[in-house]
């Protein structure tokens, strides 16, 4: 039940928000960024327990831990950028969202590199010359 706390405090939150936007913008900010930073550090503790179920798995299934590494990698900056990108957005600083987004990208894409290669390893062994 703890996602009912969490979209409680987002929905208070977002009221706060939208009373002081028209008096106070800098201080309705400040609410949506502690809300955000709260919310994530309440998840945050969730996300240990989906790790040692994804090692576990990969022990199981013999997958080498640098594959499942990179995942868990990816996954976490994909989170990051998004939670950036709409923080900045939030503050109507969609430019340098856009800007957050890309570098995202680009560093999923540079961790994604082994991974690729591996799975073009496996399928030119499978075609014969």
């Amino acid at each position: 039940m703890e996602i009912v706390q969490v979209v409680l405090f987002g929905i208070v939150a977002s009221l706060l928000f939208l009373i002081l936007k028209d008096v106070q913008p800098s201080f309705a900010f400040f609410i949506i960024l502690i809300t955000s930073i709260l919310i994530l550090s309440l998840v945050v503790k969730q996300v240990g327990v989906i790790i040692y179920l994804l090692r576990d798995l990969s022990m199981k299934a013999s997958i080498q831990s640098v594959y499942l590494n990179t995942i868990l990698k990816i996954i976490g900056i994909a989170y990051i950028t998004e939670l950036g990108a709409n923080i900045t957005k939030d503050a109507g600083l969609t430019s340098i969202a856009s800007k957050i987004e890309l570098a995202g990208k680009i560093f999923i894409l540079i961790l994604a590199i082994p991974i690729i290669s591996a799975v073009v390893e496996v399928i030119l062994n499978f075609v014969p010359n």
